[in-house]
């Protein structure tokens, strides 16, 4: 009896499988068939967890294709809302180890509908995204992406991101440019892209293409690093909000640019994966 718990944030949707509660080890060909949204149970990831690492609350994020990403925003606010609801968190504020470093997360409401995040530290430092080429800050740089040239941004808040500023952005666009960005050959490890139009000093828009997910309707760590990007280039004030198809996430960046993130989480619905489906992801392995 494998229980699976299913939420979303802004659209942004993710399965919590507790490995206390499940006997199967999540292989790549397994998280992709469960993530599966026709023979499967559907969704953009998996998140694995908690996981009791020397003392403190770890998770593990894994990607709809199998692969593991060091961090998300809208998986972390995912999975703490989990937590508050299964009464494995009994404080108000705790902290969270992921691979991409650690998080403090803050229930900001009574249910936990609404998180907030302390994201970490933004860097533009090549070597930390990291960016092939010399050791650099990759600020506006001129990156050839399907034959046209484009000013970027790389930056990383645990995972890596590129974020390509327009006067217009668009879905269509981020499903044509964001699988040649995520498998350029300048990101050895892949990269996350996001298209950003700015609205006004408080107020952006973005499209995302996510590596080893696709076109995402929503996402935190996205939203972290976009804001940031555009407060970097001195687009926006220190206060953003951030629009995507989705919804809104509300960010905010220190002196220190150290990034908090504000989004809601909504419960979808819990449930218990069949004999039948257990069977296949035991013939997967």
């Amino acid at each position: 009896m494998i229980k699976y718990y299913k939420y979303h944030a802004l659209g942004n949707d993710y399965i919590v499988i507790n490995p206390a509660e499940c006997p199967l080890e999540m292989t790549p060909k397994i998280i992709e068939r469960i993530c599966h949204r026709n023979f499967g149970i559907g969704s953009d990831g998996i998140l694995w967890g908690p996981i009791n690492q020397n003392g403190r609350t770890a998770l593990r994020i894994f990607n709809p294709d199998g692969s593991e990403a060091e961090k998300s925003g809208n998986g972390i606010r995912i999975f703490s809302r989990y937590l508050i609801d299964k009464n494995l968190v009994m404080t108000d504020t705790f902290k969270l180890d992921t691979l991409g470093g650690t998080v403090k997360v803050e229930k900001l409401d009574s249910e936990g509908n609404l998180i907030r995040v302390a994201m970490g530290k933004v860097t533009f430092d090549s070597t930390k995204i990291p960016v092939a080429g010399a050791d650099r800050e990759v600020i506006n740089e001129e990156i050839d992406f399907g034959g046209q040239t484009y000013k970027a941004t790389c930056v990383s808040i645990g995972n890596p991101h590129c974020v390509i500023p327009m006067r217009k952005i668009s879905a269509d666009l981020a499903h044509s440019l964001g699988p040649i960005v995520e498998n350029h050959s300048l990101f050895p490890n892949r990269i996350n892209m996001q298209l950003l139009e700015v609205i006004d000093r408080n107020n952006i828009k973005i499209e995302i293409w996510e590596r080893g997910a696709g076109y995402t309707l929503a996402s935190g760590s996205s939203s972290s690093a976009a804001a940031s990007v555009a407060y970097r280039l001195g687009l926006v004030e220190r206060q953003i909000a951030v629009h995507m198809p989705g919804g809104k996430i509300d960010i905010f960046i220190d002196d220190d640019m150290m990034v908090y993130m504000t989004g809601s989480v909504t419960s979808v619905s819990e449930g218990v994966i069949s004999k039948q489906f257990y069977n296949e992801l035991i013939n997967l392995k």
